[in-house]
């Protein structure tokens, strides 16, 4: 992805063609006659759906790339549903005229019903007392997630359970049927297919009683990218896909189904250069020692912008095409960097802390194994002073 320089002191460029093609990557990979045999497990559907659909996830922002813009872009290429954490994101898209169904995944607080009401929200019911809160607030549909092994939202109610609740709250539809992987990626263990069965245990023993939605998902990017036979159901919910990533496999995982590629590049510039001889400290606790004679720049980025804490004295940013590490700690504005082998770099230059130049490419992956963290959280914690660019 081609970047062009800002007017910015730190900024992120994120292009929309990008994202596009990483959507279609993923929508065509479960679409019908386009995916291999061998890729494409087993699908349960509901009488009367189709082939799998697409929740695109534009939680967090969209994973710090900006959900009202993640979700235009869907839009147009004809998504017709969209996932978010809160409440607050759902009405934040509504707000800027997203019409798709947008389906909130982490809980609806006590004075939020009459928005997820008056926003056609459609949330994530997690136990069953809130059935007759939303059936009160004259909230209409509802999706109900089944805790199959995460141990964190979902109820863990016996089908029988399930269908007497339901019954009571005849006004409220229970629309969808969920749940959520805890280690998709990992094929050394056996937690996803336990996962699997047990939800195919409890929708068919809730089918005997009578409760059967017409939508049902369980699948995000990890279970799209590697599938588990079972694992797709009407609905797929994509979400680091969108972005470009895919979390590596553990164990003898089948190949991906799809490639995808990084749709944000960040970007920031030198605000000095300075020549210190050997033996100079650097930073707060003069944690890093210059061994020889070394030419140093100063870039306007720290961890208030989202460069993480812990790249310090082992990380890297691409400076004048090539790699060159981090020294010293990264402070709150600040960050620096051993350019000796970048010496014609000048104030006002750019540097890229993920994205490529020429040859030399670094990403989220790469950026969260030196941190010591994960992807996701490196590109969610990209903080909002950092401007953001749109290309297409």
């Amino acid at each position: 992805m081609k970047s062009v320089s800002r007017n910015a002191r730190c900024y992120v460029e994120i292009s929309r063609s990008v994202i596009a093609a990483n959507y279609r990557a993923v929508r065509d990979a479960v679409a019908p006659g386009r995916a291999t045999e061998a890729h494409r497990p087993p699908v349960l559907q509901p009488p009367g759906s189709s082939e799998p659909g697409v929740i695109g996830v534009v939680k967090a922002d969209a994973y710090g790339h900006g959900a009202i813009e993640v979700a235009r872009v869907l839009a147009r290429e004809g998504i017709e549903w969209l996932a978010v954490s809160s409440v607050d994101e759902g009405v934040a898209l509504r707000s800027a005229g997203i019409s798709q169904r947008i389906l909130v995944m982490a809980g609806v607080m006590p004075w939020e019903f009459e928005a997820v009401r008056e926003q056609n929200l459609t949330p994530v019911v997690h136990s069953l007392h809130e059935l007759p809160r939303f059936a009160e607030a004259r909230v209409p549909r509802v999706h109900l997630k089944l805790d199959t092994g995460m141990d964190r939202l979902g109820t863990l109610a016996e089908a029988s359970q399930i269908a007497a609740a339901i019954a009571k709250t005849p006004e409220l539809t229970v629309e969808g049927l969920l749940s959520h992987f805890a280690s998709a990626t990992d094929f050394s263990s056996n937690q996803t297919p336990e996962q699997i069965r047990l939800f195919h245990e409890r929708a068919a023993a809730l089918r005997s009683l009578g409760v059967q939605p017409s939508l049902m998902h369980f699948a995000s990017t990890n279970a799209i990218a590697y599938p588990r036979p079972g694992a797709w159901l009407s609905l797929v919910r994509p979400g680091h896909a969108i972005y470009g990533y895919v979390s590596p496999a553990r164990g003898p995982a089948p190949p991906a189904t799809f490639q995808v590629q990084p749709a944000l590049q960040w970007k920031t510039h030198i605000v000095a250069v300075k020549d210190v001889p050997s033996g100079a400290r650097v930073g707060y606790g003069g944690s890093w020692k210059a061994e020889n004679p070394t030419r140093l720049a100063i870039l306007a980025a720290g961890y208030a912008d989202g460069v993480p804490h812990r790249l310090s004295n082992k990380g890297k940013v691409i400076a004048g095409g090539r790699l060159a590490p981090i020294v010293g700690t990264v402070s709150m504005d600040l960050t620096t960097i051993d350019i000796t082998q970048s010496p014609q770099l000048r104030p006002g230059d750019e540097v890229t802390l993920l994205g490529t130049e020429g040859d030399v490419s670094l990403d989220a992956q790469q950026l969260a194994k030196t941190a010591g963290t994960i992807s996701y959280n490196i590109l969610c914690s990209i903080s909002a002073r950092v401007r953001r660019f749109y290309t297409d």
